[in-house]
């Protein structure tokens, strides 16, 4: 998983993604983005409405960015 500044979610690979009920949720593509803004209208995957909205994320400024394997 990869946090984009200022951007979504980026999942990679074989993991299996659940909703607030704990159903699966399907997916056709090995690689998927998640909403972090709240403004998607696909929720809780991403359809680039970041952009409209100008959201913006910080990094705290003694923290690396973090990725998952």
């Amino acid at each position: 998983m990869t946090a984009c500044p200022n951007g979504p979610l980026i999942v990679r690979g074989e993991v299996e993604l659940r909703d607030e009920n704990g159903d699966v949720l399907p997916r056709s593509r090995k690689t998927v983005a998640l909403c972090r803004c709240g403004a998607s209208t696909i929720r809780p995957f991403c359809d680039g409405s970041h952009t409209l909205i100008a959201f913006r994320t910080e990094r705290p400024p003694s923290s690396p960015a973090i990725e998952f394997e």
